[in-house]
């Protein structure tokens, strides 16, 4: 099995800027795809960008078969290279949490359906729709390659707050949804 990574945490400044895409999926890559899995799965997360582990790199990692890891059903991870969000449809708002801001979660407004694509970790091209907490995860894992974190969706006054609770540390580590 793969070495575990330490997770970034907000306001590491690699966390705020834009990721250069992947230009070489070479065993290189390879083996951190497979460190950040090792990483997500211990971390009650759905979802883990190359920036959250200090990779400048455009790609992302998820799982969702962690929601129903008591099941103990098969694991069902997948990769996405140079993913681009090309459509995005309707509105919701949700409750939200990110491993790179341990324990806060926010309700945060995101598209309803969205339409990705990139290549996968062989290199071949991908397109996937999602909508919901799929297309939530989609648009959380690609703002963090584009350096936005989910507290820039925040109303001023919300952000306000969060840096406030960021700087006295106090917010409470409840975990009522997985981190996407």
């Amino acid at each position: 099995m793969a070495e575990a990574l330490r997770i970034v945490e907000y306001p590491a400044p690699i966390l705020l800027r834009r990721m250069p895409p992947v230009a070489d999926i070479d065993g290189a890559l390879q083996m951190r795809i497979d460190q950040m899995f090792a990483t997500l799965y211990p971390s009650n997360g759905l979802g883990l960008a190359a920036p959250q582990v200090g990779e400048a790199l455009r790609l992302f990692i998820y799982d969702l078969s962690v929601r129903d890891k008591e099941a103990g059903g098969p694991r069902k991870p997948v990769v996405v290279i140079n993913p681009e969000i090309v459509a995005m449809e309707g509105e919701e708002v949700a409750e939200e949490g990110c491993l790179s801001i341990p324990g806060y979660f926010e309700s945060v407004k995101r598209a309803l359906r969205v339409h990705l694509r990139g290549v996968d970790r062989h290199g071949r091209e991908i397109q996937m729709e999602a909508e919901g907490l799929v297309a939530r995860l989609f648009q959380h894992e690609v703002d963090h390659l584009n350096g936005v974190m989910m507290i820039d969706h925040f109303s001023s006054l919300k952000r306000n707050i969060f840096l406030r609770k960021l700087k006295k540390g106090q917010w409470e580590a409840a975990e009522p949804v997985p981190a996407v």
